[in-house]
This record gives structure tokens, C-alpha cells and sequence, in this order.
């Protein structure tokens, strides 16, 4: 069973290393040909409508037709965008272009869903079916939080093969990675992940427990939040600071930018492992975890809004004062996110039922990627018609969405047996912890 962990860690890894780098592939390769950041917006519109109806369904066909299935087609799938993507021609007109990209992108967002669908149920199986064997829990909590910090390397190395092999080549040395993998795990497939069972009804994805819905309507605005200015506008602001104030050619501006994204990704990822030791989470009640959530979302609405605010003080001006302040204020947002989103994840499975809890967790992350979709429409309108500052302002606003939302949130019509077992697959503590405290697992890791 570890053996076949393994292999779907590997695999997650590298699918994840390349949606990493594609984005900022064609976020920075479109925006040096002078396309306008709605236009950028758009590029990545059909990759978050994907990502929406994707995680609506692909729960249902992995419990139909087997986990592998799910892996291996969300796999192929990006291989083959990344090949597709390669054969755009710069003599297309605006609008072909816009349209190609966008529907490549578009194949790129369903292969994410079906790859983390598979991968993430894949690696909760393998867990449970393992749970007797000591040091397994250590074990995923390495391999599952490291998927942030792997993306986040991705968005580097995305940067670093524009400037050194240029877009149309550094999307073929993607597909050579990631196809290498797809053969690897195909002929050795990872075994103990079921062959999907017959009567599952496609009607069960949608939840009608109000705590589920209010956790995900907080989940559509958290992620909302983060990238109304994460997926156009601090990118755009930061490389064209480097480039026009810094004096800096768009090769290193375009590195020092993907460094960046990078850091915030890892990073994210880091705080988002350990966020069930740093909290102190180990036995807490379902009522102190909703609380301890409330408290958290004010506090991301809080630092985003004072964000907003300088950025309007100072006008959007890429000043080395301004820029620093943003960078430092974005890294302590990306803390703050961090433990937001683990214990999202932890009430998600805390709240949803035993009866069906991959259709409760399939809905949610389709909320997830409906806030993605919102996020990334806003950040191209934002930054073209406001500026950075507009931009940031409209994250507050989804910030203080979330607040309410989870607000709103209680634990009524929990069932405490269903609370005990979600508490020892979010935190991940057994009685073979470490003599710090335990490993933290979250096996549930939002990209």
C-alpha cells in the first residue's frame, strides 16, 4: 500500500509542477505581447468554468469507475493541452488566439479536477486501508503537503523556462515530464484503489445540509479573495515594477515575479500543513473549530482591507516603499489564507455526512472553483479599470464575504461519531506521534 502511495504522489507531484508553470507561461509569455489584463483574465476563464462543473462529477466517476481511471485521465488530458498549446501560431489574430488559449486552458482545468479528484480520494484510501502500519500518517503528511510547495516551484521553473527556452519549447519540455510519468504509472498502476461500483446516482453531488452550503458559500469568497488579486493584477504589477521602475529586462523581472508567486505558494502550503499544530486543534470541539474560523476570516478581512487602503494612499504608485509594503502585507495574507483554508477543510469534513462524504467534499470544491472563477474574472476588470488598488479593494469585499458567511456556520445535525473519525483525517494525530507534538495531516489540500 505505501508503494502505491507513492505512485500517486508522484504523479499528483508532477501534474502539480506543471499547472504551475503553465500559468505563469501564458500569464507572462500574453502579457509581453501586449495583452491587456481582462484579456489575460479570459485566458484563464475556461480553466476556472472547468474546474466548476469538473469537481461536480468527477467524485461521481471516480465511485463509478475506479480511482485509477480518474488519475490516469486527468494525466493524459494535460498532456495533451500542453501539446495543444504549443501549436498556437503568432500570426492568429487577437480574437483566435484569446479563443484557443482559453479552450486549451480550459482542457487544462478539467485534467487539475480529475488528477486532485483521484489523487486526493486515492491517497484517503490508501491512508485508511493503511492506518495500522506504523508512521503512515508521518508519511502523508510529507507527501500531501508538499503538493502546494511543488506548484509553487512550478510557477518558478515556468518563469525560468520562458526566459531560457521560450514558450513554445517550455511547454513541450512540460509534456515530455509529464507524459514520462503518465507511461510510468500506467504500466505500473497503483493498486487498492477499487474498480468503481454500479448504482451511484449523479443526483447525490448537490448537498441539502445548510452547513454544508454556507461552508462552501465561505469558501467561494475566501478563494474569490485571494485571486481577484492573485491570478492577474499583483503579477502584472509586480513585473512591470521590475521592468519600468527597477530597469530590469523582462527576463529577470519575469523571474523575479515567478519567485515570488513561488514563494507564496510554498509558503501557503507550508503554514496550510501545519496550521492543526500551530492552532492547537487536537481535541477540540466542532463549536470551537466554527469559532476559531469566525475569528480567522475577520482577521484575513481585516488585513486585506488595510492592503486596499494603502494601495489607495499611495496610487497605485510602484514605488520601492509601496512595493515592499505590498509584498510583506501579501505574505502575511498568505498566512492568515492558509489557516483559513485548513480549517475549511477540516469543517468540511467535519460537517459532511458519513453516508456521503465524497459527493459533500465534491460540491465544496466546487464552490471552491466558483470562487476561483469569480476571483479570476474580477482581478483582469479590477486591475484594467482601477489599477492594483481597485483590485485589492474587491478582495476585501470577498474577504468580508467569507466573514459572513461563516458566521452564519453551525454544528446542528452533527453527528459526533462522524466528527471523531473527521478529526483524525484532518489533523492526522495517532497514538504513534512524534515526541514535537505529531505530524499534522490535512489530507484534503485546495489548490
Amino acid at each position: 500500500m505505501q508503494s502505491a502511495l507513492a505512485t500517486v504522489t508522484l504523479a499528483y507531484w508532477a501534474f502539480m509542477l506543471t499547472d504551475g508553470a503553465l500559468r505563469m507561461l501564458v500569464l507572462l509569455h500574453f502579457h509581453a505581447l501586449g495583452f491587456t489584463p481582462l484579456q489575460l483574465a479570459w485566458l484563464f476563464l475556461f480553466y476556472e468554468i472547468a474546474g466548476v462543473a469538473t469537481n461536480l462529477v468527477a467524485g461521481f466517476l471516480g465511485a463509478r469507475f475506479g480511482l485509477n481511471t480518474t488519475l490516469f485521465a486527468g494525466l493524459l488530458l494535460q498532456v495533451l493541452a500542453l501539446l495543444a498549446l504549443a501549436e498556437l501560431d503568432p500570426g492568429w489574430s487577437l480574437v483566435a488566439s484569446v479563443a484557443f488559449v482559453a479552450t486549451a486552458q480550459g482542457a487544462a482545468g478539467v485534467a487539475k479536477d480529475l488528477t486532485k479528484t483521484g489523487a486526493k480520494s486515492a491517497v484517503r484510501q490508501l491512508a485508511t486501508a493503511t492506518s495500522r502500519e506504523g508512521g503512515l500518517f508521518r508519511l502523508v503528511a510529507v507527501l500531501t503537503g508538499s503538493k502546494n510547495a511543488i506548484k509553487g516551484l512550478g510557477f518558478f521553473i515556468g518563469t525560468l523556462l520562458l526566459g531560457v527556452l521560450g514558450f513554445r519549447d517550455a511547454l513541450f519540455a512540460l509534456a515530455l515530464l509529464l507524459c514520462t510519468v503518465f507511461v510510468a504509472v500506467t504500466l505500473r498502476p497503483p493498486r487498492g484503489l477499487g474498480t468503481g461500483r454500479k448504482g451511484v446516482r449523479p443526483g447525490e453531488v448537490f448537498s441539502s445540509s445548510s452547513a454544508i452550503n454556507r461552508l462552501s458559500a465561505a469558501r467561494v469568497f475566501l478563494f474569490g479573495a485571494r485571486d481577484t488579486w492573485f491570478v492577474v493584477g499583483v503579477p502584472i504589477f509586480l513585473s512591470d515594477a521590475l521592468t519600468f521602475n527597477a530597469g530590469m529586462d523582462p527576463a529577470q523581472a519575469f523571474a523575479l515575479t515567478g519567485a515570488f508567486m513561488a514563494f507564496w505558494i510554498m509558503g501557503y502550503g507550508a503554514v496550510q500543513s501545519a496550521a492543526p499544530a500551530l492552532l492547537g486543534t487536537a481535541g477540540q470541539s466542532l463549536v470551537g473549530s466554527i469559532e476559531m474560523a469566525r475569528r480567522w476570516s475577520s482577521t484575513l478581512a481585516l488585513l486585506i482591507t488595510l492592503l486596499a487602503i494603502v494601495a489607495w494612499i499611495e496610487g497605485d504608485s510602484a514605488t520601492p516603499a509601496f512595493t515592499v509594503t505590498l509584498v510583506i502585507g501579501l505574505l502575511a495574507f498568505g498566512v492568515v489564507f492558509a489557516i483559513n483554508s485548513s480549517l475549511h477543510s477540516y469543517l468540511i469534513l467535519a460537517l459532511a455526512g458519513a453516508d456521503r462524504l465524497s459527493m459533500d467534499v465534491g460540491f465544496y470544491y466546487s464552490a471552491n472553483a466558483v470562487g476561483r472563477l469569480f476571483g479570476t474574472l474580477l482581478s483582469g476588470l479590477s486591475y484594467q479599470y482601477g489599477g492594483l488598488s481597485a483590485c485589492l479593494s474587491i478582495a476585501a469585499l470577498m474577504a468580508l464575504g467569507s466573514r459572513i458567511c461563516a458566521g452564519r456556520l453551525d454544528a446542528a445535525g452533527v453527528d459526533e461519531a462522524d466528527l471523531d473519525e473527521a478529526d483524525v483525517g484532518a489533523t492526522g494525530m495517532n497514538d504513534e506521534s512524534s515526541p514535537g507534538g505529531g505530524a499534522p495531516v490535512i489530507i484534503e489540500h485546495p489548490t
